[in-house]
């Protein structure tokens, strides 16, 4: 339910507005969060409260209130003061913790359908008579983020990016493992795949520390409907995955933005290895020495144009031709007319997709 630090923080702020000192106690005296010491002291008092028939009373100097919650006694809450004023003070802090845990109640509710949601686990029909319930808009744009920060059980980081987007109650950020965190966010009409990516890029920025391992952040497609939440999550789980094989320098990656990573994501490993094996006639391009590798990338990212590649590479260009020449030798595939160079560029995405996930298994 509601932490200590949350009930701590209230206090602090009460007492900074009326000046009265509060403490509020569990049903077992046990202190859960006091603006003054020396708390042990009043544990027979609360206990002999909790046992008595009234909601409230006065005790050793401080006005003793019961908070409950549906009926449930939940919470022992001290005023400091006998007087009316030290009364009136305690109510409405009752009043205010009250609040809290109807709040605190509501998220939680929400929580659990956002994540089942997510996690397929209710009949269409559910999906609309429990959002009607939580007043949650079934029809509105959403996408569906998720933010893995590399330590198991990251609490900071959840309660940084729920602070966040706090502002904007019609966002939803849960966990549903131990590592990666949820964002389900609302989108405006105008708000494009550029949005999205900005949004990623100021969460990474945000939670990545200024040394070490940066945070991941991948997001689905937008959907429409809210039954549809739970498909841009599998796309956001997917670009997270495919991100790690193809888009390794990248911290952002979006599903609509993977080409032909996608597909070859879906392909399964006998396949791969029947295709690879086809291609280089039993060797692995990762058998190539740095030099040839360093080539053929540098090739594909200037689009084929030697003169440009072997600008940038330091050599002459008959030196660049005679490197593809010797590679079309090795593979039967020159990188210079575009279908070998297609083939080759997808042998070896079908390269990393293989060593990615022989180390999965391990």
């Amino acid at each position: 339910m509601i932490s200590n630090q949350i009930l701590q923080t209230n206090l602090d702020g009460l007492k900074e507005i009326t000046r009265v000192d509060f403490c509020i106690c569990d049903t077992e005296g046990k202190t859960l969060a006091s603006t003054f010491a020396g708390t042990e002291e009043y544990e027979k008092s609360i206990l002999a409260f909790v046992e008595s028939e009234a909601d409230s009373q006065i005790v050793q100097g401080y006005q003793f209130f019961k908070v409950f919650d549906d009926h449930q006694l939940e919470y022992i809450l001290l005023a400091r003061g006998e007087k009316d004023d030290a009364y009136m003070v305690g109510k409405m802090a009752v009043f205010q913790i009250q609040n809290l845990l109807i709040a605190y109640k509501e998220r939680f509710d929400r929580d659990n359908f956002i994540k089942n949601l997510l996690l397929d686990n209710l009949l269409l029909v559910d999906i609309y008579n429990r959002a009607k319930k939580l007043h949650i808009d079934t029809n509105v744009r959403r996408c569906t983020f998720i933010i893995e920060t590399h330590q198991d059980k990251d609490l900071n980081a959840l309660e940084t990016v729920r602070n966040f987007f706090n502002a904007k109650s019609h966002d939803f950020i849960t966990a549903v493992d131990e590592k990666n965190i949820i964002l389900v966010r609302e989108l405006k009409p105008e708000e494009t795949y550029d949005d999205l990516e900005k949004v990623a890029e100021t969460i990474v920025d945000m939670l990545s520390p200024e040394e070490g391992e940066r945070v991941n952040v991948a997001f689905g497609t937008v959907v429409g409907e809210i039954r549809d939440v739970s498909r841009s999550y599998k796309e956001a789980k997917m670009a997270l995955d495919v991100g790690k094989i193809f888009f390794r320098e990248k911290n952002v990656v979006g599903y609509s933005r993977l080409g032909i990573g996608r597909l070859i994501f879906q392909l399964p490993m006998p396949l791969c290895r029947m295709f690879i094996r086809e291609i280089f006639e039993g060797k692995s391009p990762d058998e190539f020495d740095e030099e040839t590798l360093t080539t053929i990338n540098k090739f594909f990212e200037n689009n084929l144009n030697v003169s440009e590649t072997s600008r940038q590479l330091y050599i002459h260009r008959n030196t660049l031709v005679y490197r593809l020449d010797k590679l079309q030798k090795q593979t039967g595939l020159d990188l210079r007319v575009f279908e070998d160079a297609i083939t080759f560029k997808i042998a070896l995405m079908v390269v990393k997709y293989m060593k990615y996930m022989e180390n999965q298994d391990y």
